[in-house]
């Protein structure tokens, strides 16, 4: 796996070896995503159930100002570890938290641009997690969810949402 964009494109970063539980999001889809997305630079990020790290290596790589890389596996945050040291990312630009999602987002104290998730998709968490992000995220935020299905939100409280296939994974992103 590699890093697709920006300052650390093409470098290669690891993902955990515990393939039951985590699926690395694959570097076409986090191509698009960010495509996508457009201009996140000086974004404070949440990449939630992190796994690798991939999505917010991949938002620090395009020049976002914080990331918290948020996982609850041993072995997710031995990976986001070694990856965020292999790419040498400054101390000031990230934090990891070893906390189930919701003690996670009451745990995190800025103002949040965007949010990734991508939890176990058999848990279909996404409303919950999102109701739970409410008073964190900031007044123009971005949402992006992996999921392998179509997931319904409330459409009044985004003035934009949009869906993009590949293969099995359906990416849903809704901004502000």
């Amino acid at each position: 796996m590699r890093i697709v964009g920006g300052k650390y494109r093409h470098r290669l970063i690891s993902w955990p070896d515990d393939q039951t539980n985590t699926r690395p999001t694959k570097d076409r889809v986090r191509e698009a995503v960010f495509s996508a997305l457009g201009d996140i630079s000086g974004t404070t990020v949440v990449d939630l159930y992190a796994g690798s790290g991939a999505m917010g290596l991949e938002a620090l790589s395009r020049e976002a100002g914080f990331c918290y890389f948020v996982d609850i596996a041993p072995i997710a945050l031995k990976t986001i570890k070694a990856n965020i040291n292999s790419l040498s990312i400054s101390q000031e630009q990230y934090m990891v938290i070893a906390r189930k999602d919701i003690d996670a987002i009451n745990y995190i104290d800025k103002k949040v641009d965007l949010l990734i998730l991508d939890p176990p998709y058999k848990q279909g968490k996404y409303n919950e997690i999102i109701d739970a992000c409410k008073n964190m995220l900031s007044d123009k935020h971005v949402i992006v969810c992996e999921s392998d299905h179509k997931l319904t939100f409330n459409e009044s409280d985004y003035s934009k949402i949009k869906e993009y296939k590949y293969g099995d994974t359906l990416v849903t992103i809704l901004w502000k």
